[in-house]
């Protein structure tokens, strides 16, 4: 292959990377286009329901306060017949292939890089430095620990030696 030929091949090359990511960040701006209008969508629901909701409020502010000592309690999260018991009941909406695997793609690569990210901390010659010198630190401190067993049990056989002597020379006279 001739110096020419490498160059056009790396050319090529980075061409057909460079449309691959103008693909997909066309196909990504798509997704966010329609997750945006689906977000303005609910948001315009939940404020026509709010807006319900609060002038339902104040017509209950304006009639008679009634004062009850009764305590409720929830025996069942829904009743037949009503809208929770149906929201309950519906599955949840199916997500799309592309919505799927984006979740699927993303979450891996989170899980990777704080992978990455722990080996390459642990790794790090200030961790392995600090390891070692605990690692030392701790080595001595275990012989210092077992020359003192060591002295105490020598001193224990000492004294049971001697008292051991003594009972005998007491048993003697």
């Amino acid at each position: 292959m001739t110096r020419d030929q490498a160059v056009w091949l790396a050319v090529g090359g980075l061409a057909v990377l460079c449309v691959l990511l103008l693909v997909a960040t066309l196909q990504s701006r798509r997704a966010l286009a329609r997750e945006r209008a689906t977000a303005r969508a609910e948001a315009a629901d939940l404020r026509t329901r709010l807006e319900a909701l609060e002038a339902g409020a104040q017509a209950d502010r304006q009639g008679p306060v009634v004062a009850t000592d009764a305590e409720f309690v929830i025996t069942d999260l829904a009743v037949e017949g009503s809208s929770h018991a149906e929201q309950l009941a519906s599955p949840a909406p199916p997500i799309d292939g592309p919505a799927f695997a984006d979740t699927v793609l993303r979450e891996t690569v989170v899980k990777a890089a704080s992978l990455a990210h722990g080996v390459r901390r642990g790794l790090a010659p200030a961790t392995r430095n600090r390891i070692r010198f605990e690692m030392k630190q701790e080595l001595r401190r275990a012989r210092k620990q077992r020359r003192a067993d060591l002295k105490a049990a020598q001193r224990d056989l000492r004294a049971r030696q001697r008292r051991s002597l003594a009972r005998q020379d007491r048993e003697a006279s």
